[in-house]
């Protein structure tokens, strides 16, 4: 069960890292893993995890700008997700995009969902601007400080919680994400 266990996550390692987590173009550079206010020693994809402590290792301040889930996880206690990372692209002016991504799914090699995760806490901090949670299922209630915090395709069951206006009015989220509870902000 081990060997059957341990051939398909390395089977989904690779079909991540060569898809990137979606959303990132083939021919960029890999992207950033440090926080853009330092020179950034190594550079890798995403941070593949399926337990606790590589989760919070991952959405640390010292973790990557994407995080990929590879199975459901469960999560006793509250959680922060911190930092300030590039995600290897540049705008137009040719500064490094501010990007940091939590993704709740797997994918195909043409960037197709095959398989959505579900991620539960009791309470997940969003402090990294330009954060989103993509294609899964959170099970907890969000407190956003940072700005610009975006659901894609992204299901959450609980309240969500800004800290401040600039937050609440930097927050969007596509047609496909919903909140079952309320969305409103912290007093």
């Amino acid at each position: 069960m081990k060997i059957k266990t341990l051939l398909l996550t390395s089977v989904l390692l690779l079909t991540i890292l060569v898809t990137g987590c979606g959303g990132q173009d083939r021919d960029t550079d890999p992207p950033q893993t440090t926080p853009p206010e330092t020179e950034p020693d190594v550079t890798t994809t995403a941070s593949i995890v399926d337990d606790e402590e590589d989760f919070k290792a991952a959405i640390s301040n010292e973790g990557t700008w994407i995080i990929c889930l590879t199975e459901d996880l469960t999560i006793e206690e509250d959680i922060v997700l911190d930092g300030k990372y590039t995600n290897g692209k540049k705008d137009d002016e040719g500064n490094e995009i501010i990007q940091r991504k939590v993704a709740l799914y797997s994918q195909d090699e043409n960037r197709n969902v095959t398989n959505r995760y579900t991620l539960t806490a009791p309470k997940f901090t969003i402090n990294s601007p330009n954060a989103s949670i993509q294609h899964g299922t959170f099970k907890g209630d969000l407190y956003v400080t940072a700005d610009n915090f975006e659901l894609v395709d992204t299901k959450v069951e609980g309240n969500v919680y800004f800290s401040n206006e600039e937050a609440r009015s930097t927050f969007s989220m596509d047609d496909e994400s919903e909140i079952s509870g309320e969305q409103k902000l912290q007093e």
